[in-house]
């Protein structure tokens, strides 16, 4: 019996890019199959079929890079960057494998960030109905009222959406400035800066700690290292 899988997840599997991309890669006609154009939702069999994107050749990797990188602020979240800004693939020094980040710190931002060429799992990490939890600490002023907390805990409406509830932790409070620890299972643009703007609270520094079972660690901002087997197993369980 021939063993057929769906071709944007054997694009995903070859670390092209997450399955959504691969979908818009796909619709865009840049995708073939024995030499014929393929559609979203073709199933190929990687043994005999020969996929081509943009007209190179695929091969499923027999294993996959994740790498946990402290993001430093001032970094763009991207590979490349058409404004010669800073980017996160300038810190990749030794990494010889493609790989890409799942999900986004924004420019102001530092902390974890996950990059990785197993698509399927990016997949899964970043889409919406996705529950893996994401740990910030974050720095405010002036100090923010326990109502307020509550208030942001509970949800606060964002374009027109009420964000889930997060959990928020008081870790110091001085004069003029708090220091909280926020846990989130969602990941929209700018969320937690735009959740505090709602309570009139001033975003100082935010940085990312945690991604599910992989923490930043001792990582020091720019440096990065390959995540463990453990971690690998635990973030896949996370993600299901």
């Amino acid at each position: 019996m021939e063993e057929k899988i769906r071709l944007q997840k054997y694009l995903a599997d070859c670390g092209v890019a997450s399955r959504r991309k691969c979908e818009e890669l796909i619709a865009a006609g840049l995708v073939r199959v024995n030499g014929a154009a393929a559609s979203v939702g073709d199933k190929v069999d990687p043994l005999r079929d020969r996929i081509t994107v943009k007209g190179r050749n695929l091969s499923v990797k027999k294993q996959h890079t994740y790498i946990a990188l402290y993001k430093p602020r001032g970094f763009v979240t991207t590979m490349s960057d058409e404004f010669g800004r800073k980017n996160v693939a300038q810190l990749l020094d030794g990494v010889n494998t493609r790989v890409f980040p799942v999900g986004r710190l924004d420019k102001d931002s530092e902390g974890l960030l996950l990059l990785t060429d197993d698509g399927e799992l990016t997949n899964r990490l970043t889409h919406p109905s996705g529950h893996v939890e994401k740990v910030y600490r974050v720095t405010v002023r002036p100090d923010i009222p326990d109502g307020q907390l509550e208030v942001l805990s509970a949800g606060v409406e964002l374009d027109g959406v009420r964000t889930k509830p997060a959990e928020i932790r008081v870790l110091l409070r001085e004069e003029n400035r708090t220091v909280l620890e926020i846990t989130l299972t969602e990941g929209r643009n700018r969320q937690i800066r735009r959740m505090l703007d709602t309570v009139g609270a001033e975003t100082v520094r935010l940085k990312r700690i945690a991604v599910g079972p992989v923490r930043v660690g001792m990582l020091k901002p720019g440096e990065w290292r390959p995540l463990t087997e453990w971690e690998i197993a635990q973030l896949k369980k996370s993600a299901t």
